[in-house]
């Protein structure tokens, strides 16, 4: 009789069962005379993160003028000015259908993230026809810490992430401040200050435990359907994931006197009110930013809020994606003041995550020196559902090897040529990307330090 197989309860009860350690920070100790490398020789790592924002800009009120170094900063922009050299901007990359519907609210992010136009669009039914950039990167740069990736989102649904292999299943986002902090620093955490260091015989088994399923993958794979294939596929990274990170847990950390196991966050509001979503923005960032700094994570995927925004004001039932459509556009002002609002918001939450990263000290700079962070919408103009000239920019320069404080105009070109980029300025050995016509071979060059 064919065995059956239970996904979800697989996983419950190995995630249920884990145990959790924390690593280290990078400390002055470990690295070169001159900060820029680890003692060994071997550079501080480079870390990626995506940041979304749902239902766009006002064009006129965000893109600069100038083309090139020390561009204008328009006013829905203005909070990114201190970050100005730290941070590219990018205008005039579409999505480019190709003939496939405007899947509205879906199409644009995930033409940009996965390279590829969907064909099934929607938050909570929308599909990925390719895994997304974060998941890439995650495979070239994260198998060295314990979380391939971390995700969270700021409205209290976890459903809310961009982060997919392929299909409909997403990388599932934390919600809850202490739910991640015990996720990261949670009871097996191992103090790398302690005299001894003695590994737990039940993570040993578990490993082995782990190792005899993983066995069994060529069987049940040949005896799925092609939907269920894709589903155990992305069960079977988990699992590989899961032994590297048992693997990890059964060396010594090295000794670090500043690895101190933070406080654990108060408990906060959830829900898509904008200062309750603000705060758990920034609770939850923080530790985000704890957890790349202690190496816990090389790949983070933070989502402000759903595509179609669903932010409203205190006391409001209106949400940001309703006001898009329905708001008038003021004679005066040319704008929808109330949709704005949230525009201008947004863009001072994206500052406050930069400020976090760049708060970190690192070797010869910080942790957004050596990160890479792409910031993108699904929208352009979101009362029209545009996707020509989606906002996208990124900040940091991954340890040097990318150049900041430019804008850069694509004059029509897909938005899949900014994914190229960072795959290639990340050292992974892409030449195209994309698929049909949003497949591209060009990185843009102008932000590439050879």
């Amino acid at each position: 009789m064919a065995k059956k197989w239970n996904r979800r309860t697989v996983l419950k009860g190995m995630l249920g069962a884990s145990a959790i350690t924390v690593g280290l920070p990078i400390l002055d100790c470990f690295l070169d005379a001159n900060g820029t490398a680890f003692a060994s020789g071997a550079p501080i790592p480079t870390r990626f993160g995506t940041w979304f924002w749902g239902c766009g800009i006002n064009a006129a009120r965000w893109f600069p003028e100038k083309v090139g170094s020390d561009f204008d900063i328009k006013d829905e922009l203005r909070p990114i000015a201190p970050y100005k050299n730290k941070i590219d901007v990018f205008s005039g990359f579409n999505c480019i259908l190709g003939g496939k519907p405007n899947l509205n609210h879906w199409s644009g992010i995930m033409a940009t993230m996965t390279g590829a136009c969907p064909l099934k669009g929607g938050m909570g039914s929308g599909t990925a026809e390719a895994p997304t950039l974060d998941c890439l990167v995650s495979d070239a740069i994260g198998s060295g810490s314990r979380f391939r990736s971390l995700e969270i989102a700021c409205t209290g649904q976890a459903g809310v992430s961009y982060s997919m292999r392929a299909g409909s299943t997403v990388n599932a986002s934390e919600v809850d401040p202490v739910s991640l902090y015990r996720r990261i620093y949670g009871s097996g955490f191992q103090d790398p200050n302690a005299a001894e260091f003695k590994p737990d015989p039940a993570i040993m088994l578990r490993q082995s435990v782990l190792s005899s399923v993983k066995d069994e993958r060529a069987r049940l794979m040949n005896s799925v359907g092609a939907v269920d294939r894709a589903r155990v596929d992305q069960y079977f990274t988990s699992i590989r994931e899961m032994e590297q990170q048992l693997g990890l847990m059964l060396q010594k950390p090295a000794p670090a006197q500043a690895c101190v196991l933070p406080k654990e966050p108060a408990q906060v509001e959830e829900g898509p009110v904008w200062d309750v979503a603000l705060k758990s923005h920034d609770v939850l960032g923080q530790l985000i930013v704890m957890a790349l700094a202690c190496n816990q994570t090389r790949v983070f995927n933070i989502a402000l809020s759903t595509a179609a925004s669903n932010l409203r004001k205190p006391g409001s039932a209106v949400s940001f994606h309703e006001l898009t459509h329905e708001e008038p556009i003021d004679e005066t002002l040319g704008y929808q003041p109330e949709s704005t609002f949230f525009m201008e918001k947004s863009m001072s939450a994206f500052a406050s995550m930069l400020s976090m990263l760049d708060a970190v000290k690192e070797g010869d700079g910080t942790l957004l020196d050596h990160s890479l962070v792409l910031a993108t919408s699904e929208s352009n103009y979101a009362k029209l559902h545009s996707i020509d000239s989606l906002p996208i920019m990124v900040a940091g320069t991954a340890g040097g090897r990318w150049k900041s404080g430019l804008h850069i105009n694509g004059k029509g070109e897909p938005s899949s040529r900014v994914g190229l980029t960072i795959q290639q300025a990340l050292g992974m050995p892409v030449g195209n990307w994309g698929i049909d016509a949003m497949a591209t071979s060009k990185p843009i060059t102008e932000v590439l330090r050879t």
